[in-house]
């Protein structure tokens, strides 16, 4: 990585393969300058989510988890090289039948196969507003979209390169083997009501074991999070440095709109 124009240029041209509510390609420019002092070290994300950031950084070495084990096997698959050969279409009729294939694949506990990859994109690209959500049994349950058309990928050669050389895993952010000099950047969701994008939940003391965590880390951190009042308080207590951006509009569980405030919480960063 050169510089900030051509880095952003392959953001532009290599978009994530999925839809993924919450994603930070728009944060991509912003968090650019403070990458290319520190490219030469390992990326790490606690919480890779549809790999926005990760494709628009486009780093040599990265440690990608999230603790959506069906999001992980899609990105471990296509590594693999997924191809998909089963009839795509956007149908409600054919939606509803392969949700319940889905489900049925994590009843039987083949979640980590290329058929379960492969009908994850399907609904991911075909259910509604790019939702990735479970019910309490950890089942997939996102109804049809409303989309006019879309359009389908059915190899994904295009990210052979640089996944390469990129690891992907799901488990606990405590549990990674986290490097002294990695880069950490992490995008927890949101401090809002609505956190189940896996069977797990994300909640206040993960938020604040979070923020200890990436307190203790010994090289650069960049945080970001909806600036709410508490998480604000929580990582001015944990002495990083913080910062104000004007968001996007997000997607809700509702598929309501609404502006959000965000903060960048850094460590361990030169910013001149």
């Amino acid at each position: 990585m050169t510089n900030t124009n051509t880095s952003y240029e392959k953001a532009v041209i290599l978009k994530p393969p999925l839809k993924w509510a919450g994603g930070k390609r728009w944060l991509v420019p912003h968090l650019l300058p403070v990458w290319q002092r520190n490219n030469n070290r390992r990326l790490v994300e606690p919480f890779c989510g549809g790999l926005a950031v990760t494709l628009g950084l486009m780093p040599d070495q990265a440690l990608l988890n999230d603790f959506n084990q069906h999001l992980v096997n899609f990105f471990n698959q296509v590594k693999s090289g997924l191809i998909i050969d089963f009839p795509m279409e956007n149908d409600k009729e054919l939606y509803y039948q392969y949700r319940d294939k889905f489900n049925k694949l994590l009843k039987e506990g083949k979640q980590h196969s290329a058929e379960a990859a492969g009908l994850f994109y399907y609904l991911n690209r075909t259910g509604f507003n790019g939702l990735c959500r479970f019910n309490q049994k950890g089942f997939f349950n996102v109804p049809f979209g409303r989309y006019k058309k879309i359009t389908y990928r059915r190899e994904f050669s295009p990210y052979a390169e640089p996944f390469r050389n990129w690891s992907f895993q799901s488990q606990d952010f405590e549990e990674i083997r986290v490097e002294q000099g990695d880069f950490i950047y992490a995008d927890p969701p949101y401090d809002v009501d609505f956190t189940q994008y896996s069977e797990k939940t994300f909640n206040w003391e993960d938020q604040e074991r979070l923020g200890r965590w990436l307190a203790d880390h010994k090289g650069p951190v960049v945080l970001s999070n909806q600036a709410t009042e508490r998480v604000v308080e929580l990582y001015k207590s944990l002495n990083f440095k913080l910062h104000y951006l004007d968001g996007p509009r997000r997607i809700s569980c509702t598929g309501e709109r609404t502006p959000a405030k965000e903060v960048l919480a850094v460590k361990g960063i030169d910013e001149n």
